[in-house]
């Protein structure tokens, strides 16, 4: 229809999204997600904060080394040695951008930056000109603009266009504005600032309010032409706005705001599903649009109109978003063909050596239930491509407990080719004994923050996911373990921590210092 306005995605959950605690990933693991938002057909990805620390400038290197088809974007805070990094990482991206930033309300003047509304001017326009000397496709946002005088908002964003800015994006950095407040800073920058015409107005909303969506929309509404949002709503403190939703309520309700996204819906499930095995950050069940009861209908009065007409209780289509009507996939007589085929379709791109190691657990785990789901095979993937120097693995355990015995635990783990056996008679119950018994013959003692344990699948042979979060040394690590068995999946998981620990792969946590750029 050509009365329907494109609007771009631009994709944060590399870099806003990584910023929530807890959700901090390792460079195959941000490959991953980065070709997923590609397939998603995202518009922009942004890949990272490239000065933040040697990892994160790394990422984004290998990201624009590798990914085709979708403008890629490193942030930069509006000096030179931020943007000079930025720009040396993004040298072999296809569509580079550049991301400057320079906060511009009174507050963060004042306390902040120590800066006159002039100097904030004169260091936005430098920060940008500089930042046009590398690429063309320049993106300038003044943090928290939601809360920035509109006359110094509309001066600041004159300039910055004036510099050679080609988007400028009015963020709501602290989550403060709602709907009219926010469509109204969007409505005065369009209709006050003269050379705005010249960019692309994007808007990027912070969730502290339960506003995120509601306030990009408002946006768009208004003219708005890029949201900036991030898988699952993953993001600092409440999140960021929620891709799926904004995706699919510019789809579902095209007929109001005559707008649209470029975006592969029937991919939104399999990418959200990614995101949260990588990253641990589990999806209510009532989460809207990827929620494991998005559809479903349980009351009678629901269920009876529904199988009467789908459209009486259902305004989407369960496919749209890419959930299917039943996700049983393989057996134990498939092959690695059929495997691979199934992997791509649940958004993963294996390696020919990633791709043996997931087929032989494959058929292991095919041995053990009658009925594979697909996230049965995303749980084997997600325990495959994980980039962390296994330097203890698991072998096998015997466990009794009981409600009046002391829980006893005998634990071999192989370090190598060789193993190495514990015996514990101690703890609060078999998991604790467990643990224990790791950190003895691994030598790395921790505590334990977090423990969740829930269902991969359905059935009583469904695998059980374990996640455990672990404090060492004043950093924290996550661990993820896989099994039929619920305690081996717990051992599996707490060795993960511990092998992360050991290697030095810090959470978001841990990082927070380097990641020193406030969300946008």
């Amino acid at each position: 229809m050509s009365d329907i306005r494109p609007i771009r995605i631009f994709d944060t959950t590399l870099r806003d999204g990584e910023q929530s605690p807890g959700c901090s990933m390792n460079i195959a693991e941000k490959l991953e997600i980065a070709q997923a938002l590609a397939d998603l057909k995202v518009d922009i990805v942004e890949a990272g904060f490239p000065i933040a620390s040697p990892g994160d400038f790394e990422a984004v290197r290998q990201i624009a080394g590798a990914i085709r088809g979708v403008t890629i974007c490193g942030l930069a805070r509006a000096n030179n040695e931020d943007i000079d990094r930025a720009a040396e990482a993004l040298r072999e991206a296809e569509q580079p951008r550049i991301h400057v930033f320079l906060a511009t309300s009174a507050i963060h003047r004042e306390f902040k930056l120590k800066m006159t509304q002039e100097e904030c001017i004169a260091r936005a326009v430098a920060g940008v000109k500089r930042a046009k000397g590398y690429v063309d496709d320049i993106e300038f946002s003044p943090e928290d603009a939601a809360r920035t005088e509109i006359d110094f908002l509309c001066r600041v964003v004159e300039a910055a266009i004036a510099a050679g800015a080609t988007t400028v994006n009015i963020p709501d950095t602290v989550g403060y504005a709602t709907p009219a407040h926010y469509a109204g800073v969007i409505r005065s920058l369009i209709e006050r600032v003269p050379n705005i015409d010249r960019a692309v107005v994007s808007v990027h909303c912070h969730d502290d309010l339960g506003l995120a969506v509601a306030n990009s929309l408002a946006a768009v509404e208004v003219g708005a032409g890029q949201i900036e949002c991030t898988i699952n709503g993953i993001g600092e403190r409440a999140g960021n706005c929620s891709l799926e939703e904004v995706v699919m309520a510019l789809k579902t309700r095209q007929d109001y705001y005559k707008a649209d996204t470029r975006v592969v819906t029937q991919r939104l499930v399999p990418t959200s599903r990614l995101v949260s095995n990588i990253t641990g950050m589990q999806v209510q069940r009532n989460k809207a649009i990827v929620g494991r009861n998005a559809f479903a209908h349980e009351a009678g009065i629901h269920q009876d109109g529904f199988l009467k007409e789908r459209t009486t209780y259902e305004i989407m289509r369960p496919e749209d978003v890419g959930f299917g009507k039943t996700d049983l996939v393989l057996g134990k007589h498939s092959g690695r063909a059929a495997l691979a085929d199934r992997a791509r379709a649940l958004g993963y791109h294996l390696e020919s050596d990633q791709l043996v190691r997931v087929f032989e657990q494959f058929k292991l785990l095919a041995d053990k239930k009658k009925e594979l789901y697909d996230s049965d095979l995303a749980a084997l993937i997600e325990q495959q491509i994980r980039e962390v120097p296994e330097q203890w693995s698991f072998a096998r355990y015997t466990s009794a407990a009981g409600t009046d015995e002391v829980p006893t635990v005998r634990l071999t783990l192989r370090r190598g080719e060789e193993e190495v056996s514990c015996e514990m008679a101690r703890g609060d119950g078999p998991i604790d004994a467990m643990f224990l018994a790791v950190e003895q013959i691994t030598g790395v003692e921790v505590r334990v923050r977090d423990f969740q344990v829930h269902s991969v699948s359905v059935g009583k042979d469904a695998q059980a996911e374990v996640t455990v979060e672990v404090e060492h040394r004043g950093n924290t690590f996550r661990g993820r373990g896989v099994s039929t068995d619920s305690l081996e999946a717990s051992a599996r998981a707490f060795l993960d921590a511990i092998n992360r620990a050991s290697a030095g792969y810090s959470s978001a946590l841990a990082t927070a210092a380097a990641h020193a750029a406030p969300s946008a």
